[in-house]
């Protein structure tokens, strides 16, 4: 189906379906109770799982295939960011042309880069990337502020008259996608139960199916397994008299292309940008989310992404007074002392938790969650074909 191989299709299969049902599987728990607290199905979060799913996507294409780790790849996502905001504010407040934008921009400043930095390898490559996104946020700070808009950064305003849109005087636009508004929501309620589908989230849920149905094929292409030999032996292939440096490029440039669609995603779903997006640490956080999901797996990166995004919104949100809530049913003192206890590691305090599960991860599950979930499942693989051998046994004669 669609070229894939049946372990292929399938996995794209439950992706989509998550995808698509996933208002449901992150509202698990009645509105109004103790652990509403951990629903995560509202509009904003639920399209940042998808959109940083595909910023992860990309940067796994390059450092999951090749080995090439790039502590720059927030520059892309900055610079797809401002390209699909300049053509909402020039040309149309679709997000088409804007999402597009996004990937050429993305994808032609990654040529810049890759085309310098692929000189080199190893660390000297990852810092060569880092200063590359460190000077893009700088000008984008201070330096290009008449098309930044420097520390403010950009948003639509009431003076911006898009050349294929019909606005009124005055009238601040609307990202939409050929009139449908991107934050247009409907909510299913069932009893406690409150489900909200945005099309927003939809339509950055199809991209990143697109975007996810794209990666497999790169995977499995003759041009994945060029890359594939790159990060197995590359000295190797140059003494074969194979040049390298174009499959290189070409890995840089399409990860490139996937953080500026990411961007120009950002963009579309709020329309508003500042320079922020290409400081080091979002360049650092597609890092933790590749590695915590797992570096060269299909789905590894979208988990990564996943939890990330999910602890940053919601552990971070869990407070003392939630926490009293919690524990309210236990004596005063040892109320107190298990909050004291783990009040640490949420809230502010979230950026602890997560430093301990990357550690965890990294010690005990160098494949990431993809591999504890592998594990799982050949665990219960083995109890099946057991209590199978048992049975065998106990129905085989005896001679």
């Amino acid at each position: 189906m669609l070229g894939l191989n049946s372990k292929d299709t399938t996995l794209l299969v439950i992706v989509a379906a998550m995808t698509l049902l996933a208002p449901f599987f992150l509202n698990p728990f009645p509105e109004g109770s103790e652990l509403a607290q951990f629903n995560a199905g509202y509009p904003d979060l639920m399209q940042r799982f998808v959109i940083f799913g595909i910023f992860a996507i990309g940067f796994n294409i390059l450092f999951g295939l090749t080995g090439y780790l790039s502590f720059g790849h927030a520059a892309f996502l900055g610079v797809g960011s401002y390209a699909a905001i300049w053509s909402m504010k020039l040309v149309t407040l679709n997000v088409i042309p804007a999402i597009l934008m996004a990937i050429v921009f993305g994808g032609l400043f990654a040529l810049v880069v890759g085309w310098i930095s692929l000189r080199r390898s190893g660390i000297y490559f990852s810092i060569l990337t880092l200063a590359f996104a460190q000077m893009s946020y700088a000008l984008a700070y201070s330096v290009l502020t008449p098309i930044t808009g420097g520390e403010t950064g950009l948003q639509l305003k009431s003076t911006d008259n898009p050349l294929l849109s019909n606005l009124a005087p005055n009238e601040i636009g609307r990202a939409n996608l050929f009139g449908m508004d991107m934050r247009a929501s409907f909510e299913l309620v069932a009893g406690d139960w409150i489900w909200t589908f945005n099309s927003g989230y939809y339509i950055a849920a199809v991209v990143m199916l697109i975007a996810f149905y794209i990666s497999i094929r790169i995977f499995r292409s003759p041009f994945g397994m060029m890359l594939r030999a790159v990060k197995s032996n590359q000295q190797r292939m140059s003494y074969t008299g194979l040049n390298t440096r174009p499959y290189m490029i070409a890995a840089f440039v399409i990860s490139g292309a996937y953080a500026g669609l990411a961007g120009g995603l950002l963009v579309a779903m709020d329309t508003q940008v500042g320079p922020e997006r290409m400081f080091w640490t979002a360049s650092g956080e597609v890092v933790l989310m590749t590695i915590l999901g797992g570096v060269g797996t299909l789905i590894g990166p979208v988990l990564g992404a996943g939890m990330i995004k999910y602890m940053e919104n919601i552990i971070s949100k869990i407070n003392e007074s939630i926490l009293h809530q919690w524990f309210a049913f236990m004596p005063d003192g040892i109320e107190d002392f298990i909050v004291a206890m783990i009040y640490p590691f949420i809230g502010k305090g979230w950026h602890l938790t997560l430093g301990i599960v990357f550690m965890l991860v990294v010690i005990f599950l160098p494949g990431g969650l993809v591999e504890g979930g592998q594990r799982i499942g050949r665990l219960f693989g083995r109890k099946k074909k057991s209590d199978s051998a048992a049975d065998a046994a106990a129905n085989t004669p005896a001679e």
